[in-house]
Formats: structure tokens, C-alpha cells, sequence
């Protein structure tokens, strides 16, 4: 299993459990919550504002656990971290923390629980039946799919069904821009981590109007998910077509209209930040929907 959220905290409480039932992981997160108040030097408050899930195939893990510990307290919720393994023998291996984070001047704390599931053979297939005994009630649902999504299949559709909003970053996919034409923006509110990255690139294309307006050519140095999105983006906004000419790199760092340098923006966001900031929006995103459909 993956190591324990590591953010700064007063204490945790910790289960872990193998070959386990649904029930034995809401019995044990009721009572690591009391453990947790007692051990307390004033009492845990539950303030989730979401339930927070997270699809994360085996080569992820590292990256996952490391980003959903970069937000600390500032989306408290009951993260729920799924690691497939259709492979492997059937059944469910858990861990359970409940973490205290201190508030500023106060003898309070805000308690932030944590579930981790692994998905042995049949049950990776049943992704969402596993999880609803688990989702806090009333609460948004949001779903973090690490690597290339399977859209169209049982174990992605299912959990689209139970979540509000579906979270990918396609600077992970092999098959940009053409998997854009298969992001199931009827089914659930979609967002993309890589669309977020290209937003300091959008503002200041944006301050160039209108002299960008008769634009032949935008070439883009960088993750092709971004130069797509970018150039998706500004083909949606005009209305009309012009050409990208894409050259590779790890990061977008180099923008130019036909042939004219745009002012690079200085602003750069950790994992951790982009994650958080797609966080905060709850509804449909009209435009990165235009863009994604332009870039494919």
C-alpha cells in the first residue's frame, strides 16, 4: 500500500486491514475518528467540504500520494486513493488514516480522513459499488483519474455515475490531441490539469488582442496536450483555423505568432496547486470544452 499522507499534522490515527469487506472500513474510520478526538489537545473538527477519489494504476502511486499530501489542509475531505489490480487475486486490502491538522491560534483541530483501497482482480471492475458506502453524503464527488482514462469502459462509466466532477491531466495521455474527441463532456463536468497549465499562456495571448485577431500560425514548444489546448483555445475564440507547428518539451516555455515571440508569463504552479485549484470549481467549463473539441 502507499505510504500515509505526509503534510504537516498533529497526529494520525491508522487501520490497515487485508482481504477486507466495505463494512470493516466504515467500521474502522468511526472509530479511528474517536481514537483521533481523544488524543486530541482540543476537539477534530469534520469540515469536508467534498469526497475526493482517485483512480491510480500502480506506475502513479508515487506521483498520487505525493500531490493529494501537497494539499494538506486546504481542501479538507475523505480522500479515497483506488489502486487497481485486475491481475491479482480477487479481493480488497485497505488503510485507513484520520489525520489532525492544527488551526492557526486555536487549541481545534480540522480531521481529514484518508482511505486507501487496493482492488484485487475482480474487484477493480467494481470500482463504484466499493466506494458509495464511503462518499460523506451531500457532498460533491470528485474523481481523479491518473494516466490514460479508458472511456467507454464498465470501470470509468460506473464511476462517472457517482461523481460530480471527473479530473484528468491528458499531459499523461499518449494520444493527444485526438483523445480529445472521446472526453465524455455529456456524462459528467470534465476538467484537464494540462488545460490549467496553459491558463498564464491564455492571458497573455489574450492581452495581444486585437492584434492576434488575423493569426496564420502558432507554434508552441512544449507537452503536445498543451500546445493542443492552447491552440484549441485560441482556434475556438476566433472562430475559424490557422496552424500549429508543435516542437516537444517538458514544460510550455516558448510561444510564437507567426513568427512574433509572445511575453512569456512568469507564473508556474506546482502539482499540488493545479490539483487544488481544480478543486474549487464545481460546474462546467464552457470554454476548455470549446478548446478541447477545437484542439481535437
Amino acid at each position: 500500500m502507499a505510504p500515509a499522507l505526509s503534510a504537516t499534522h498533529v497526529h494520525a490515527e491508522e487501520w490497515s486491514g487485508e482481504d477486507v469487506a466495505v463494512g470493516d472500513v466504515v467500521s474502522a474510520l468511526c472509530r479511528l475518528r474517536e481514537e483521533s478526538a481523544h488524543e486530541s489537545e482540543g476537539p477534530d473538527l469534520r469540515t469536508s467540504v467534498m469526497t475526493h477519489l482517485a483512480w491510480v494504476p500502480g506506475e502513479w502511486k508515487e506521483a498520487a500520494v505525493g500531490t493529494l499530501a501537497g494539499l494538506g489542509d486546504r481542501h479538507p475531505s475523505r480522500g479515497i486513493l483506488l489502486f487497481p489490480e485486475p491481475e491479482a487475486e480477487d479481493g480488497i486490502d485497505a488503510k485507513v488514516s484520520v489525520l489532525a491538522f492544527p488551526l492557526r491560534e486555536q487549541r481545534r483541530h480540522i480531521a481529514a480522513e484518508v482511505i486507501e483501497l487496493r482492488l484485487r482482480g475482480l474487484s477493480s471492475r467494481a470500482a463504484a459499488s466499493i466506494v458509495n458506502p464511503l462518499l460523506v453524503p451531500a457532498l460533491p464527488v470528485f474523481l481523479r483519474w491518473r494516466g490514460r482514462p479508458p472511456f467507454g469502459k464498465p470501470e470509468l462509466e460506473q464511476l462517472l455515475d457517482v461523481c460530480d466532477r471527473f479530473i484528468a491531466d491528458s499531459k499523461e495521455w499518449p494520444d493527444t490531441p485526438q483523445a480529445y474527441a472521446e472526453i465524455p463532456f455529456d456524462h459528467a463536468a470534465c476538467s484537464d490539469i494540462a488545460w490549467r497549465r496553459t491558463g498564464p499562456w491564455r492571458a497573455a495571448l489574450a492581452g495581444l488582442w486585437p492584434g492576434i485577431a488575423d493569426v496564420r500560425q502558432l507554434r508552441a514548444r512544449g507537452p503536445i496536450a498543451e500546445a493542443s489546448l492552447l491552440a484549441g483555445w485560441l482556434r475556438s475564440r476566433l472562430g475559424r483555423d490557422f496552424e500549429l507547428v508543435h516542437e516537444d518539451g517538458d514544460e510550455l516555455s516558448e510561444v510564437e505568432l507567426d513568427g512574433e515571440p509572445a511575453p512569456a508569463p512568469g507564473e508556474r504552479l506546482s502539482s499540488s496547486d493545479l490539483l487544488s485549484a481544480e478543486l474549487d470549481e464545481f460546474g462546467r467549463d464552457r470554454v476548455y470544452e470549446a478548446a478541447a473539441r477545437a484542439a481535437a
